[in-house]
Order: C-alpha cells, then sequence, then structure tokens
C-alpha cells in the first residue's frame, strides 16, 4: 500500500519509519522539503486513518509511530525495487549495492557472508 501513497504522505512516512516514533513537529523538521504544522498533522491524521500510523498521547503533544515496524516496511519496499529494477533477481541487487558503495567495514563484510552463507543453506 505504500507505493500508492500520494508523494508526501510517502514522505512523512518513511521520515516517521526512520524516527521510529516521533511527534509532528519532529517530522516535520526531519523532512527534506518542509511542510507547515498543520499540513504535517493533517498527512499524519491521512496515514493513521489508513491504518499505516498510530498515535497516542505524549507530553506535550501526540506521538506517532508506523504500525508496521520499519525492517517489514523495508523489506516490502525492498521487494518491490528488486521487482521493478532488477527483474526479480536479488543478486542483480545486491551486485548493485556492492558496486556503488564505499568501502565495506569487517563487521559489514562478515555480515553479508554470513547472509550468503544462509542463503545456500535454505537453497540445499
Amino acid at each position: 500500500m505504500i507505493e500508492t501513497l500520494p508523494r508526501r504522505e510517502r514522505d512523512v512516512f518513511e521520515v516517521l519509519c526512520r524516527l521510529g516514533e516521533a511527534s509532528a513537529g519532529d517530522v516535520r523538521q526531519a523532512l527534506p522539503d518542509p511542510l507547515s504544522d498543520s499540513a504535517v498533522r493533517t498527512l499524519l491524521s491521512r496515514l493513521e486513518a489508513k491504518g499505516l500510523v498510530r498515535r497516542r498521547p505524549g507530553a506535550g503533544s501526540n506521538l506517532y509511530a508506523p504500525v508496521q515496524d520499519a525492517e517489514t516496511v523495508a523489506a516490502g519496499a525492498l521487494s518491490r525495487v528488486i521487482d521493478t529494477f532488477f527483474n526479480g533477481s536479488a543478486a542483480s541487487a545486491a551486485t548493485a549495492l556492492l558496486g556503488m558503495t564505499r568501502a565495506l567495514k569487517p563487521e559489514e563484510l562478515a555480515a553479508l557472508e554470513r547472509a550468503i552463507d544462509e542463503a545456500k543453506e535454505r537453497a540445499s
């Protein structure tokens, strides 16, 4: 459903995923192209009505958080990118990511090696 959101709703939702939980003011400050407070609150209310965001009272203002955890949202978004731009090939997407990144840290390389080993085990 996220891919069908209007651009500004998607921007607000992505910021909220990055922040985890935040007030409307926090979301507004984190937007690359800031909106007014009322516009951000309106967009958060729309996202809440769509079942993507939950609201709870906080100290002085409401706090908003994605209903799904950021990892679940990221996995879905990544799947759509892989399907759309890499013809469904996770290997092609990984190769493209590795080609555009800076030098990897040893712990990042180790994590990649573990992921490849686990994928090999699942395939056998």
